[in-house]
């Protein structure tokens, strides 16, 4: 084995119900899947197909820990989000097949720098810098796919300081999580490991330093972090 200029940093891992631990190798996230969401923010859902950006397996952080408030923002914002995690390998699967390469969900937070992606987006700029940063994905332990059942009647919430911001229902996503799987496929192949944002609901807002966050999504296992 060729010796590295420097240690390898370690993949990041996240809990699963019980006592294994999923590794996070990608992270792809849908934009503008709730059609409240995407009024609030100024835009109209383009149902002619889905749009991601990424974030950097390196922006995930543990639910449960303390989020340091981010560099060269004033207006850091959250989003509470679906993850799915992939657990097989596909490309150009079928929307009848696309549920079987999913090992499970979990909840999860897309902070976002919106001053900066606002810059970003006003010239014409990638988003980089207002969504892939340094503890920018917190996601919670997961609930694999078999013991979850069917999760489109679940509601998706967060409160801030214990007031609610955000609540919808899963079913009310634009684009059906098979869609967006086989969808994913055409772009990329996708491999264990991976995992998708699915978008937020309506409610996004500013949190400062002090700030207390609890996201929840059905029975899985509860999000919450304090902002420092």
């Amino acid at each position: 084995m060729t010796n590295t200029v420097f240690p390898i940093r370690p993949t990041p891992i996240i809990d699963v119900a019980g006592d294994k631990g999923f590794p996070v190798s990608r992270i792809f996230c849908v934009g503008r899947n709730y059609a409240d969401h995407a009024a609030e923010m100024g835009h109209e859902v383009d149902r002619e197909a889905p749009f991601y950006f990424t974030k950097s397996a390196h922006a995930v952080m543990h639910a449960g820990q303390d989020m340091p408030y981010p560099p060269r923002t004033q207006d850091l914002h959250h989003e509470m989000e679906l993850v799915v995690a992939l657990g097989a390998t596909a490309t150009n699967i079928s929307q009848e097949r696309a549920m079987d390469i999913v090992f499970g969900y979990g909840c999860g937070l897309d902070m976002t720098r919106r001053d900066l992606q606002a810059a970003a987006k006003q010239k014409r700029r990638p988003w980089d810098t207002g969504k892939d940063f340094d503890n920018a994905a917190i996601i919670a332990p997961l609930t694999p796919k078999a013991d979850a059942g069917d999760i489109g009647a679940l509601e998706i919430a967060l409160a801030v300081n214990g007031e609610t911001r955000q609540r919808a229902k899963l079913s009310d996503m634009v684009w059906s999580i098979p869609e967006i799987i086989a969808d994913l496929s055409q772009l990329y192949t996708l491999h264990p490991g991976d995992l998708i944002m699915t978008g937020t609901p309506a409610g996004v807002g500013p949190v400062v330093r002090g700030d207390v966050l609890r996201g929840t999504i059905g029975d899985f296992a509860p999000l919450e972090t304090t902002i420092i």
